[in-house]
This record gives C-alpha cells, structure tokens and sequence, in this order.
C-alpha cells in the first residue's frame, strides 16, 4: 500500500536499508548536536520547511514515511516539558499542529503520528516527530511497526524530490494563515 502512496505524489517508491548502527554510533558520538548544525547550516538531506527565530521544521533525513518532518525549538533544549515556559511550549504546538495539517495537505494522511523521541544519550535536542501514515496500511504494519526505519528501510529521495517535497509543504503551511 505504500507504494501506492508514494507513487502518487509522482515518486516510485525506493527503499533502501537502514544502518542501525552506523546511525547509533554517529549520534552517540559525542558530535555536535545535529539540530543545532541544520540551525546554523542547512544540509541538503534535511530541507527546511519553516524557521522563525524560536522554531525550525525540516525533513527526516531517514524517512520511513513520505513527508516524515522535525520539529524543534532553535535554542538547544534537552527536556520536553520542563525546559519551556508555559507560553513557549504552546507557540510550539501551535506550529506543530498547523504543521501537521500542511503535511496533510500534501500527503496523503491517515494519521498523523506526533511523538518526541532522543534521549540525554544520543538526539538530546529536544524535538518532535511528524509522521504520516498513509491510508491502506494494514494495521499490523502502524504505529510503532511503521516508524520502525531498522526494519523497512526509508524511502530514498534524490535532493531534488526532498526540496520539491519540503517546498510543497512549506507553500501549504503558508496558505492557512
């Protein structure tokens, strides 16, 4: 059913494996923090959808599902609660809500998957992920089963695919204010 999906944004679907280790030991490293180098310098596998002075959006550079977004507050933060003030943290749900609905706009969407993942360890930046699944997945293959990238791969995007993506979502977003 996915590649139904992705071929329907006019994309063939291709997936490639996901080294699991090789993504453990790079963010383990003790490197710098990854959002903290997209805020100071965009990387082509990570288009930015939206950035404002406190909030940044990009794509997943592993994506397991088309349109797979971050969300994060520019100012490196590690706790997801407490490390904003009340006012903050509902400014950033604003975004991720209006966010969430741009992606489905774009994307087919059964349900939208919204989950803060990372730990102190490894992806310490707080940070949120926006994760549409399709329609017609079968139930077996949801939820937790279709983020699991270790286990399906990602879909693989050229850097073209990836900005003409995060561009589509971006023109969304802005049309709803």
């Amino acid at each position: 059913m996915r590649a139904a999906h992705v071929r329907l944004l006019g994309v063939e679907e291709r997936r490639i494996p996901f080294d699991l280790d090789a993504y453990v030991a790079e963010v383990t490293s003790g490197r710098e923090c990854f959002v903290c180098r997209i805020v100071r310098e965009p990387e082509p596998e990570h288009p930015v959808i939206f950035q404002d002075e406190a909030c940044i959006a990009f794509l997943n550079r592993y994506p397991p599902l088309l349109g797979y977004t971050i969300v994060a507050p520019v100012a490196h933060k590690e706790r997801v609660v407490e490390d904003f003030d009340l006012a903050s943290y509902l400014a950033l749900q604003g975004l991720i809500h209006r966010l969430g609905r741009a992606i489905s706009m774009v994307v087919p969407t059964e349900r939208l998957y919204v989950l803060s993942l990372g730990s102190k360890q490894g992806n310490s930046h707080v940070h949120w992920h926006l994760a549409p699944l399709p329609p017609g997945v079968p139930f077996q293959e949801q939820q937790f089963a279709a983020l699991m990238v270790e286990r399906q791969g990602f879909i693989q995007q050229s850097v073209d695919e990836r900005s003409e993506l995060a561009l589509r979502i971006r023109l969304a977003y802005d049309e709803m204010s």
